[in-house]
């Protein structure tokens, strides 16, 4: 009876037991933390504009403010490269805690930055720095983070714990959006541009030592047995492949897009529709909401069904249902209209998030699991990221159309289809 051994599939639950549900929360915390400074600088754009890029020209200063927001978009590749090959080689917990941590600490960093009113061109200097350092760890938390969720997810659910990597990003949303919307009640919106973006911040930056504890206790995955039904041909030959990086660059250009028009849709409402501040906050809160539970849904579909079919079908539905969505928001521009069309949009859109990130970490050996899913994604997102919410505040201001926002996503989603359409199937083993 020594001699038998039994196959990987049978053994693995007993050797390497599933995460439990507290482990999957201190990985989903530290990963919403990361986005949740990305969301409220989205949302408070305009109020950062007016203490770091003061200008008589309203859209100079809204221009000036995106623009660095896209700055911190430069550095997510090479965190991606950089965090992500210490991550494959020595593990995903150690590099999940390095990226925490330099996000936290950039936080603070641009919370405690004075205003140009005081020290003069040092202000917007110093924002860019940040910005840089904080787009350097948001490139490497992504990769860890998604292959620690996917490789220690049980055989059939990967999907479902996949899901947590969009689940995150749309809970720093909903915190976020409710921040700000609080913030606005109570303190009033002259307050929030002048301290109040600042408190929003420094709330994200208070997590920090609860988030490097919960992570500390996690598992490393690294080391963990890949079960047979998902092992892959060579990953180098797949990072190699031309079609494997356009599928990469044009899923991910494609959901980015989408996700950040909708995080410019609380400046959309105040400076084009304008709109109350504390109703356009509240669309980063309904954003996030919908999202999560389209997320949720996504995974647990693409368990059942394939990831493939997640990548299509919503698809569809989204590009059909966003231009109504845009034109009911401008012709009403009131809450029920803006609200209810982000609801839509975004749930749509987030039923493909699981499929997306599962799908790429499943074709790929984890020995290059990280550097591989990290680099197609920050390399998509630092191209299309950065630059989205400036080109939608440039198109509106040359074309004077308030709806020209919905043909910019529909374009880039009819790029994602087609990527969509090329893939094959990962789940089940059937890649």
């Amino acid at each position: 009876m020594s001699d038998i051994v039994l196959p990987l599939e049978i053994t693995e639950a007993d050797t390497y037991p599933p995460i439990t549900i507290r482990q999957v929360a201190a990985a989903v915390a530290g990963n919403a933390l990361e986005f949740y400074d990305f969301t409220i600088y989205a949302t408070f754009a305009s109020q950062i504009g007016a203490s770091f890029f003061p200008n008589q020209t309203p859209y100079v200063s809204l221009m000036l403010t995106l623009i660095t927001f896209g700055v911190g978009f430069v550095t997510r590749p090479l965190g991606a490269i950089m965090i992500g090959r210490w991550a494959d080689r020595h593990g995903r917990r150690g590099a999940m805690m390095f990226s925490f941590g330099l996000m936290g600490v950039s936080i603070l960093g641009l919370a405690l930055t004075p205003s140009y009113a005081t020290i003069g061109p040092a202000a917007p200097v110093l924002a860019v720095f940040w910005r840089l350092c904080q787009g350097f760890a948001l490139g490497g938390e992504v990769g860890p983070t998604t292959a620690f969720l996917v490789e220690a997810a049980p055989t059939g659910r990967r999907g479902i714990y996949g899901a947590w990597q969009g689940g995150s990003q749309n809970l720093a949303n909903i915190v976020g959006g409710l921040v700000g919307v609080i913030l606005v009640g109570v303190a009033g919106e002259v307050a929030v541009a002048a301290w109040g973006w600042r408190l929003a911040m420094l709330l994200g930056a208070a997590v920090l030592p609860f988030g490097l504890i919960l992570r500390r206790a996690l598992p490393e995955t690294l080391h963990r047995p890949e079960p047979r039904l998902h092992v892959h041909p060579d990953a180098a030959t797949l990072l190699a492949s031309a079609p494997v990086l356009l599928q990469g660059l044009g899923l991910v250009a494609a959901s980015t897009i989408s996700t950040y028009v909708f995080g410019y849709l609380t400046t959309y409402a105040i400076k084009t529709l304008h709109m109350g501040a504390q109703v356009a906050l509240a669309a980063s809160m309904v954003s996030g909401v919908c999202g999560l539970t389209g997320g949720l849904l996504g995974g647990v579909l693409s368990d059942r069904f394939g990831r493939r079919p997640m990548l299509i079908w919503p698809r569809i539905a989204f590009m059909i249902a966003t231009l109504p969505a845009f034109i009911l928001i401008v012709r009403y521009h009131n809450a029920a209209a803006l609200l209810g069309g982000t609801a839509v949009m975004t749930f749509l859109s987030a039923l493909t998030t699981a499929s997306l990130f599962v799908a790429f970490s499943e074709s790929l050996r984890k020995e290059v699991r990280v550097v591989g899913m990290g680099a197609i994604y920050a390399s998509a997102v630092a191209v299309f990221g950065g630059t989205t919410q400036p080109i939608v505040a440039a198109i509106i201001h040359v074309t004077g159309d308030p709806v020209s926002p919905a043909w910019f996503m529909i374009a880039a989603t009819a790029v994602g289809l087609i990527a969509s359409l090329s893939m094959r199937e990962t789940a089940h083993g059937k890649s």
